[in-house]
């Protein structure tokens, strides 16, 4: 079953936060995640959230995702990111397909 992440993140240091960007990825493919979508500007449309930034990743299943956050090879990213960022993230399983004509 599909598990998906949804990272928010305030960048503090935008220049050091630089070096995430280039390391997550490659981590990311080992386990098998792949990004969906990252934000450009973000609207809210309901409620008191205001993200500054959104990053919505795609995993075959939760344990998968949580191998990846959990990871020796993610830790060093988890330092510089921490240190350069404030970041909210949640996972979460998908209980079912999306209808076909959402697919895309």
């Amino acid at each position: 079953m599909p598990a998906y992440v949804i990272v928010e993140v305030h960048i503090t240091n935008p220049e050091e936060y630089e070096e995430v960007k280039k390391l997550t990825p490659p981590v990311l493919s080992k386990f098998g995640g792949k990004y969906l979508a990252r934000s450009g500007e973000v609207e809210n449309l309901a409620g008191e959230w205001n993200p500054e930034r959104i990053v919505l990743l795609e995993f075959s299943s939760l344990d998968k995702a949580k191998e990846w956050v959990n990871s020796p090879e993610y830790e060093p990213v988890k330092v510089i990111r921490d240190k350069t960022a404030q970041v909210n993230m949640v996972a979460f399983e998908s209980l079912a397909q999306p209808p076909r004509e959402m697919v895309g």
